[in-house]
């Protein structure tokens, strides 16, 4: 009896040390991220009112067709990291090469969609006359840089699975330097304007892309594993990613019907929400590097056949995500004062968002669990489940939001709403690791 808390201690320990040594570099390259737009928008706001419009308009289009293909670094994930566990690192990488070569296709297939289309999509998401020019522009150029960001995201899925967090972190934070000083030298440098930051973007993109290539080859040489498209490959990766689709197009749908109905509340609350969101977005990087550290360690222990480490892995994990939504929640709370005037200086906007923003601090721990459990069950390639709960809350908290401006609600409400959505979504992925369903050991799911 007395060896038993020790080796639960040791156990804990264990588990800590890898949760820690993936989820901080995966929380380091989920940040590095928007830190493009960011810099893009830096640079060109010195250029006009116009330009900077316009790059709005084209990066909102830019980052919602791309995340649509989020999926291509989570199915891959999750694949690589079983046949790691199965020791079986040629059908890794090999599985890794696939999902490459459909991110190739699948960018390839989107270039020739956006190039014809800008001017329609601009239109589209209701640019001004006077930005209209500069976010065609814009987004026809950095369009061509699409094939290099879907496998950037497939490529960080294989190294994932690899159980490598800090390549892609280094990866990231050299994109971003390379992005910025090629954006300020063909923006001003050469005075190419607004096209100066789209193509220094693309050319930053052509560049990580570039070096993950390297190292996925360079891995691929050294194990014996084919370079070559497979069709059955590529085919089965695409299979796997349809489920995961599914999930993140209902969450994007949840998302813009929340900020549909804000704007239908007035300026004062469609501004307040925007602030909210913008924060709720940087809170989910931090939960969703421990999702990431879940996909890959728990596609790792089932590919291991090891049912016991899975669950102890899931059962600390949750734990994690748990303390990390209570510390954010808290932190949120006591900073709301001093965070609202970072973004604005107007009382009603002030007064939209203060409550509001309670709201969202005291659903971090639900926040906390959902963004473990998803992680933990995409790991296990238990996509058609995530699909499927994902479809039930987006029904849920659909009919649920569009009640508010009905019913005299405010912005409060409208989060609360979404705070229900977490709920649900927390229910819905409880029972389902409760069941033990979820738990498929061996190479493939």
């Amino acid at each position: 009896m007395t060896h038993a808390p020790a080796t639960t201690r040791a156990t804990r320990r264990q588990h800590d040390r890898e949760i820690v040594a993936l989820a901080v570099p995966a929380f380091g390259a989920l940040v590095a991220e928007p830190l493009f737009v960011m810099a893009d928008s830096a640079i060109v706001g010195h250029l006009g009112t116009a330009q900077l419009a316009g790059l709005g308009v084209a990066s909102a289009l830019l980052m919602t067709g791309v995340s649509i293909f989020v999926f291509l670094a989570y199915a891959t994930t999750a694949a690589v990291a079983r046949r790691v566990g199965a020791d079986d690192l040629p059908a890794a990488i090999r599985q890794g090469m696939d999902g490459i070569w459909l991110a190739l296709l699948l960018g390839a297939v989107v270039v020739a969609v956006v190039l014809p289309t800008a001017p329609a999509l601009v239109e589209l998401f209701g640019a001004s006359d006077t930005a209209a020019p500069y976010a065609t522009t814009y987004l026809r150029i950095s369009s061509l840089g699409i094939p290099a960001m879907l496998v950037v995201l497939a490529s960080t899925g294989v190294l994932r699975g690899l159980q490598d967090t800090k390549t892609p972190l280094y990866v990231a934070v050299g994109g971003f330097v390379a992005n910025a000083a090629l954006n300020v030298g063909l923006v001003y440098g050469a005075d190419l304007g607004i096209a100066g930051s789209a193509w220094g973007t693309v050319i930053a993109q052509f560049g990580m892309a570039a070096v993950y290539l390297v190292v996925v080859v360079r891995g691929a040489r050294a194990h014996g594993a084919s370079l070559r498209p497979d069709a059955a490959g590529i085919r089965a990766s695409a299979q796997a990613g349809v489920p995961l689709l599914v999930r993140t197009l209902s969450l994007r749908t949840i998302l813009m019907i929340a900020t549909a109905v804000a704007a239908r509340l007035g300026d004062a609350d469609i501004a307040a929400h925007q602030i909210i969101l913008s924060l709720w977005s940087l809170l989910a990087f931090a939960l969703d590097a421990i999702a990431i550290a879940g996909q890959a360690i728990i596609g790792r222990y089932l590919g291991a056949g090891d049912v016991q480490g899975a669950r102890e892995a899931c059962r600390r994990m949750v734990q994690w995500g748990i303390a990390v939504g209570v510390i954010l929640g808290l932190a949120v709370a006591a900073a709301r004062p001093v965070f609202l005037p970072l973004f604005t200086s107007d009382s009603v906007v002030k007064d939209a968002a203060l409550p509001a923003l309670l709201v969202v601090a005291l659903a971090q721990p639900i926040c906390g669990i959902v963004f473990v459990l998803d992680g933990v069950l995409m790991g296990a390639g238990d996509g058609p489940y995530l699909a499927w709960a994902m479809v039930l809350t987006l029904a849920i908290f659909t009919p649920v939001a569009l009640l508010i401006p009905a019913l005299g609600g405010g912005l409060t409400a409208v989060w609360g709403a979404m705070t229900l959505m977490m709920a649900v979504r927390m229910l819905t992925l409880w029972l389902r690791s409760r069941s033990g369903r979820w738990i498929v050991t061996g190479a493939t799911r």
